[in-house]
């Protein structure tokens, strides 16, 4: 029982802590493409973001 409760604070922790950035002005968290943007080499190899904006370029 005293995992479960753990586990739910962790989780509001999370959330509140996403939140309180959001209130703050920080802007809304960055997803591992959105953040891979910001990468000197670009987005990851595997990224089909990236092989779809290669296709739309050769085209």
């Amino acid at each position: 029982m005293l995992e479960m409760i753990f586990a739910v604070a962790i989780i509001a922790l999370a959330a509140g802590g996403l939140g309180l950035g959001l209130m703050l002005g920080r802007g809304p968290a960055l997803t591992t493409c959105s953040a891979a943007e910001n990468r000197p080499e670009g987005r990851c190899a595997d990224c089909p973001l990236r092989r779809r904006t290669a296709e739309d370029e050769s085209q």
